[in-house]
């Protein structure tokens, strides 16, 4: 990893981490991954929460290796490249609410900014309009931020205080291998339906070391583009949907070409569009997609960790409280909670702001 991350340009190195990732999501969906899911932050992060039992939507509950590699792989390249520093301290408890609506959002589209790619990748069209209120979302956190919005400075801490997520990790994955009694596993939905632990663990690890190396973010490349005219960041989003969309076809995965009946997705224009407007505003203040903070979690950022265990608060409410969507439909409640949640996220945008010295 050393020397290809050497012999590359930056670009370079984006567009081929891009290209692979890509690939190795339709992969794992031929490997045994439900259709258009090959790999969802989200999504798997909600399994996850499902089997250690904070839900009990039964289809919806196992330990997803591929995310446990993602954490890993990051703690391995970090430490490797002498990255992993131990920081936090930024508004912890802001972090914790924005992760829980971020989530929110995710759950009610069925997915995150990269399977949004993955299932337009796949032929569902319910990704152009998910990806529109994404970058809207994104550009209004870009006016936020404009406007002064800071969450506040992180500070170095306790070495140990930055090993604890990867840590859980482990232990995580020792819950995988041996299943005991305690955890839940889906027997039927998309929770059953995985490849062998194996091999999602080593496509979580390539793809952890990956995004460690490349600061990969599925709206930071967006942000980007619309805040600096940068596109350094979003050539990485491109070379994915490029990767899956290649690879699909070459596997024959790609599905009829529309937004109705299409694999776990629901083709409710209105909710896919403010959903996602909420996942790409709550990202864009927290600084990165839900990807991006697993990513952070495993190099030593604990305000990275907070951020995730508050996506599983919101994965956990948001299944407990019937907030999020299926292929049936939108829920009455879902629907209010994204309204709630981008009116939570823009008055947190708006009173965050960084003091300014007098």
């Amino acid at each position: 990893m050393r020397r290809l991350s050497r012999s590359l340009s930056p670009r370079l190195l984006l567009i081929v981490s891009g290209l692979i990732f890509g690939a190795l999501a339709s992969l794992l969906v031929r490997w045994g991954n439900p259709d258009n899911m090959g790999f969802c932050a989200a999504c798997f992060l909600r399994d996850i929460t499902g089997a250690l039992g904070l839900h009990r939507a039964e289809p919806a509950q196992y330990i997803r290796p591929e995310l446990l590699g993602l954490v890993l792989g990051s703690f391995i390249a970090a430490f490797s490249f002498r990255e992993f520093r131990t920081r936090g301290g930024s508004s912890p408890l802001v972090r914790f609410l924005l992760g829980a609506l971020m989530m929110t959002g995710a759950l009610v589209f069925l997915g995150c900014p990269a399977r949004a790619l993955l299932r337009l990748a796949g032929g569902d069209l319910n990704g152009i309009t998910a990806l529109t209120g994404l970058v809207s979302g994104a550009f209004l956190g870009i006016v936020l931020l404009r406007r002064g919005f800071n969450l506040g400075r992180s500070a170095a801490m306790p070495a140990p205080a930055g090993w604890l997520a990867p840590s859980f990790t482990v232990i995580l994955l020792l819950f995988a291998i041996f299943t005991p009694f305690f955890i839940f596993s889906s027997v039927a939905g998309p929770g059953s339906l995985h490849p062998a632990l194996w091999v999602s663990l080593i496509v979580g690890l390539a793809v952890g070391l990956l995004a460690q190396r490349t600061r990969m973010c599925f709206v930071g490349g967006w942000r980007d583009v619309v805040l600096i005219r940068d596109f350094h960041l979003f050539s990485i989003i491109a070379a994915f949907f490029v990767g899956a969309l290649v690879t699909n076809f070459a596997l024959g995965q790609v599905g009829h070409w529309g937004f109705s009946d299409q694999p776990i997705a629901h083709d409710e224009h209105l909710w896919n569009f403010f959903s996602m407007a909420l996942v790409g505003l709550a990202a864009t203040l927290l600084g990165g997609c839900p990807l991006r903070q697993m990513v952070l979690s495993g190099q030593g950022d604990t305000d990275a960790a907070v951020t995730v265990l508050g996506m599983m608060a919101g994965a956990a409410a948001s299944h407990n409280f019937g907030l999020a969507a299926s292929a049936k439909g939108v829920t009455t409640f879902g629907a209010w909670a994204v309204g709630l949640g981008l009116a939570m996220a823009l008055a947190v945008g708006l009173l965050m702001k960084e003091r300014r010295q007098t």
